[in-house]
């Protein structure tokens, strides 16, 4: 039997106690160390090379390296594969987590490697470092919640709340992410919305929400027979189903069948194939017009597809950090 290191041992018989003590180290507020909105770098765990100031303020490395769908939450599955998570941390091989492996870097003025107290970022102000200002509230402590402005968006929100508590957590978008999405389609009024990565509907309600009022439809594809026929059912629970359409097969090739222009995409689907969504959009997505992707932290995103969308001349893309991470391409005019 093959000898179990210090590490393993560590995360099979305590992994909630080996939490609870990083965390109480490392997530400090703002103004008293690092935390959770540090920027990343210092992760020994594999995964692509992403260019320098790629990412903004990120999560606790041992949070990232658990979190495997990042939601920001920790499922009993994820807590069960705690030990082959926490070994792709183990920088030296020794066995041990130390502290430099799992308190994330700082990055400073223009991106890693500035002074700490600002953001990263070319000139962002972060505040991450330092003492707050007196009077001006830390950016953790904003929060909001949607307000239903109408009897039918209240429904369709009751129906978000029912389906997730009903159907528990599949590959769904958090609610911070499912929110933004909402804001873009109704920031530039979206009437054609693609979807690569049906799920349960989730995503998909959440953008029903802007199409709605704008008259627009949405045409979401799922490879998955079942979670096709779940994700209809959703949207007729949720009122929904005439604004949107469910392509079943793969995404692939049915996207060599879509007509321009799109307004939006938001592309949740197998992370290699990220690419080629963005690929096969681009040319149809009309001036102005936005590609989303999901998953966009250190652990999970592409490479091939990240150096797309950083280094074409075509798009303008900026990254959201919250819930699950998601990368926002603006289409040049």
């Amino acid at each position: 039997m093959m000898k179990r290191t210090k590490l393993q041992i560590a995360a099979s018989a305590g992994i909630l106690v080996f939490l609870v003590a990083a965390l109480a180290v490392l997530a400090q507020p703002p103004g008293r160390g690092p935390g959770p909105d540090s920027p990343p770098g210092g992760r020994g765990g594999p995964g692509p090379q992403m260019p320098p100031g790629a990412f903004g303020p990120m999560r606790l490395p041992v949070m990232t390296a658990l979190d495997a769908n990042g939601d920001g939450e920790l499922a009993a599955e994820e807590l069960a594969a705690a030990s082959q998570a926490l070994s792709k941390l183990d920088k030296n091989g020794d066995g041990k987590l130390a502290r430099e492996e799992i308190m994330p870097a700082f990055g400073g003025r223009g991106g890693a490697g500035g002074p700490p107290g600002r953001g990263p970022g070319p000139g962002g102000r972060g505040d991450f470092g330092g003492s707050p200002s007196p009077g001006r509230a830390q950016p953790s402590s904003y929060q909001a919640a949607t307000q239903p402005k109408d009897d039918g968006e209240r429904a369709i929100l009751r129906a978000l709340d029912e389906i997730q508590q009903k159907q528990g957590r599949r590959l769904n978008v958090p609610t911070a992410d499912g929110r933004l999405l909402r804001t873009l389609a109704e920031a530039i009024d979206a009437k054609t919305v693609v979807e690569f990565g049906t799920s349960n509907g989730v995503s998909a309600i959440w953008l029903s929400l802007a199409l709605r009022k704008s008259g627009g439809k949405l045409l979401t594809h799922e490879i998955d027979p079942d979670t096709a026929a779940l994700a209809r059912e959703n949207f007729a629970k949720a009122g929904v189903a005439e604004i949107v359409t469910v392509v079943e097969g793969d995404g692939h090739e049915k996207a060599k069948e879509l007509k321009g222009p799109i307004d939006l995409v938001f592309i949740d689907a197998d992370k290699e194939g990220y690419l080629d969504y963005f690929q096969k959009a681009l040319p149809l997505v009309r001036p102005g017009g936005l590609i989303c992707a999901h998953n966009m932290n250190p652990r999970m995103a592409n490479a091939d597809f990240l150096k797309a969308i950083t280094t074409s001349p075509d798009v303008e893309t900026v990254f959201y950090m919250e819930g699950g991470g998601m990368s926002v391409s603006v289409k040049k005019r």
